[in-house]
């Protein structure tokens, strides 16, 4: 069974962000290769996306239905919603991601 996978708005504005930081602190090359691998993540989840974990910071809340995999250090947090998979969160693992997590992800 093949899944859908989308970006949101949100997961667009990280990608963007990641690769102009490294674009500009590393090279163009570096950014295009980050991109490329996050991406391949991406979809890498059309065919199995239960293969993911669910996030630690998450579950200690009590919240299951995020899950994430990775290229590290960068997590891809993404939801299932019936056929469609949503990538909600593209970040850096070494941020406070409890922190990040529930501000994308839980409004607070």
């Amino acid at each position: 069974m093949q899944f859908e996978v989308h970006l949101t708005a949100g997961a667009e504005r990280d990608l963007e962000s990641i690769y102009d930081y490294i674009a500009e602190f590393d090279s163009r090359a570096s950014a295009d290769h980050v991109l490329d691998r996050l991406l391949k993540a991406a979809e890498g989840l059309v065919s199995f996306p239960e293969r993911g974990t669910h996030p630690r910071e998450l579950q200690a809340l009590g919240v299951r239905e995020y899950r994430q995999v990775f290229f590290k250090p960068w997590r891809l947090v993404y939801r299932i919603i019936g056929q469609q998979i949503f990538i909600v969160l593209i970040a850096d693992g070494r941020r406070d991601m409890q922190a990040l997590l529930a501000r994308r992800l839980l409004g607070e």
